[in-house]
């Protein structure tokens, strides 16, 4: 399995893909080189049973500008979550949703925090959500503790919700991710609403996958080295007029000889109910404010998109690292039981994801513009060249596939 190609991209993630559907209507011939036995990446989803399982708790998020502009996301047929949680703590569980769309909800906002705390979170999110993305990137960059330690945000709104909040999508606790990427989820989050594909998540990668020519992918073809622009795999060697690596933040360090990223672990434990626990069925991610176990977020993913498990209920428990050990799935039962105000003990065991690698991590000063074309005919692409998520990942396939365009001096 070895030939020529004009580009040969290593990697079939969102940003090798993205790369691959830019080349290709550029008029080049392309070859994707993929090492598992599917496209995707970390975007996977495993069919269990009856039951739909995503390798870790991904949603779509149709806010992302990159996604509008690549994705038909109506084929994607998305089964929105609510836009707010449920906010378990002593002892009981209080809904908040966002008071801008969801005006005669904000009982649960008003019982959560002070009135001072609310304020200065406003202050602080307000010009986030109001002025251009390009100007929230010019601000100096800290680590987001410390931004809303600077805002005078303290208190229990900060602490029992955007603190485990942020840890789950962060993938940790210590508040050191760039303020200048929270900023942009936090825009996001709020323009947005973040949703599952009746498909799984899986149903991104193959969409981007099937607007590619056939017998463009080679699955089960892990590559063994670059060198300039010839990639060797087991089978052969490829030769090409530019290569672009985009096999996952530590492959392609290794590939290029690049510095190795920082990453981050998340697990993801699924149960099966039989009938959905979240407080009135409502699709809200559901947080413990009393910080009582390892589980920073949770979600009967089935109550937003029933297609993920025909019978029954599907609930989703997120935890920092890599912990698929089995005392840490006993301390998730005993935490979701109270979190969920249900007994879990009759919950069957359905899987456990440890992705040790689930996203890099964004230290400040974050640098967005990172180099993407190396020389030499080679080029990097991946949410390590940008920012930990889908519209990273694909915005930096974006990059790598107009630089390949401006090397090879193709009009794109």
């Amino acid at each position: 399995m070895a030939g020529t190609a004009d580009v040969v991209v290593v990697g079939a993630g969102l940003a090798g893909l993205s790369a691959a559907r830019i080349l290709v209507l550029s008029g080049l011939d392309v070859a994707v080189l993929e090492a598992s036995d599917a496209v995707g990446g970390r975007v996977r989803t495993d069919t269990v049973d009856d039951m739909l399982l995503d390798h870790g708790f991904q949603l779509v998020n149709p806010a992302y500008p990159e996604l509008r502009r690549r994705v038909d996301l109506p084929a994607l047929q998305l089964r929105p979550f609510g836009t707010g949680l449920v906010l378990a703590s002593g002892g009981g569980r209080t809904v908040i949703e966002t008071p801008w769309r969801h005006p005669a909800s904000l009982g649960g906002l008003l019982r959560t925090g002070t009135v001072a705390e609310k304020i200065r979170l406003a202050r602080y999110v307000a010009p986030v959500v109001a002025q251009p993305a390009a100007r929230t990137l010019r601000r100096d960059d800290v680590s987001w503790g410390a931004a809303l330690d600077a805002a005078g945000v303290h208190g229990e709104l900060r602490h029992a919700v955007l603190e485990p909040f942020l840890a789950g999508v962060l993938g940790e606790d210590r508040q050191e991710t760039s303020r200048r990427f929270v900023d942009l989820l936090l825009r996001c989050f709020v323009l947005g609403n973040p949703s599952l594909p009746a498909g799984g998540i899986r149903a991104l990668p193959d969409q981007l996958a099937a607007g590619l020519p056939a017998g463009t992918i080679s699955l089960h073809t892990p590559v063994r080295a670059v060198h300039g622009t010839s990639v060797r795999t087991d089978d052969g060697t490829w030769h090409a007029r530019a290569v672009v690596v985009a096999a996952g933040p530590t492959t392609s360090a290794r590939l290029l000889d690049l510095p190795m990223p920082t990453m981050r672990s998340l697990t993801t434990v699924y149960l099966r109910a039989s009938t959905s626990p979240a407080l009135g069925r409502h699709p809200l991610l559901h947080l413990d404010g009393d910080r009582r176990g390892p589980v920073v977020n949770t979600a009967v993913v089935s109550d937003a998109a029933p297609d993920y498990c025909a019978g029954g209920a599907l609930v989703a428990a997120t935890v920092l690292g890599d912990r698929s050990d089995y005392a840490t799935r006993r301390e998730v039962r005993r935490q979701l039981a109270l979190i969920y105000g249900a007994p879990s003990d009759t919950w069957d065991h359905v899987a456990t994801y440890a992705v040790a690698e689930a996203l890099p991590a964004m230290l400040p000063p974050l640098d967005l513009t990172q180099e993407v074309d190396l020389g030499a005919g080679r080029f990097v692409a991946g949410d390590h060249r940008d920012t930990a998520s889908q519209q990273g990942a694909m915005v930096s396939g974006r990059r790598a596939a107009r630089a390949v365009l401006r090397r090879l001096d193709v009009r794109g």
